[in-house]
């Protein structure tokens, strides 16, 4: 084989490599989130369904929108206009739907006519509701608190049916699900949790954790493994308060 061809051949590879290596980077998208910039794995290209009324998911949390877009409906994320303050003595599991069903009903007059979706988490240790954490240090100490134990994650979904939906005798236009999660911290000690708040920085995030980051590493055991909910937007519970509104992917669709 002569030098020309050998020069030749090694280009086309190269340029292959580069092709693929430009196609994997092209499969990754970078996103912004709680725990800062990170590349995520962008979901398969879907068909978004639209819908006889339009749906508005209460959040603009990039996690809650990845898990809605496997949904395959059209949709809006607009941020809630509601202020997370439970009543004294609400319990955390309490708390959660209480904020979900708040963020939903947050933005019924400004989005009129359409289904509203809203979602939020509730952290339990030996029955006391932990705050969300506002700085790293705070993230840090309830990851301290939490290590070597098993806590709840109360993870509710509620959605808000506009005037026009048809609904049951005596159902009211507001329906919500919890799903309870129980998972147990392995021991940590202070570097590890250091490093981990680092990596994550996970302010806003229930327990000072993000499961869908690098918040695996934190744990020995996950029961009732919904990992939908542990991120915070259970499908299935979702998929089905949205088929008592008339809301069904799996519906054939209709004729012109």
């Amino acid at each position: 084989m002569t030098a020309n061809r050998c020069e030749r051949r090694e280009e086309r590879e190269e340029q292959g490599c580069a092709g693929e290596a430009r196609e994997e980077r092209e499969g990754l998208e970078e996103r912004e989130g709680r725990g800062g910039r990170f590349l995520s794995a962008r979901a398969p290209f879907r068909v978004m369904e639209p819908t006889m009324f339009p749906v508005v998911l209460a959040s603009t949390s990039p996690f809650r929108r990845a898990l809605l877009d496997r949904l395959g409906l059209a949709y809006e994320a607009v941020a809630p206009a509601f202020e997370e303050i439970a009543p004294e003595g609400t319990s955390p599991l309490a708390c959660a739907r209480l904020f979900a069903e708040g963020k939903a009903l947050s933005l019924a007059r400004a989005r009129q006519g359409a289904l509203i979706i809203g979602a939020d988490q509730a952290l339990e240790l030996d029955g006391e509701l932990l705050r969300k954490p506002a700085s790293l240090d705070e993230a840090a100490d309830q990851l301290g608190r939490l290590s070597g134990r098993v806590h709840a994650l109360h993870t509710a979904v509620a959605v808000h049916a506009p005037p026009g939906v048809p609904l049951a005798a005596g159902e009211p236009r507001t329906l919500a699900e919890t799903v309870t999660v129980e998972l147990r911290v392995r021991p940590l000690g202070r570097a590890q949790i250091r490093r981990y708040v680092e990596l994550d920085r996970p302010i806003g995030s229930a327990g000072g954790y993000l499961f869908e980051n690098h918040g695996p590493w934190l744990f020995d055991d996950v029961r009732h493994a919904d990992e939908a909910a542990i991120v915070g937007l259970p499908l299935v519970p979702l998929c089905r308060l949205l088929r008592r509104f008339g809301v069904d992917r799996l519906d054939p669709p209709a004729r012109a």
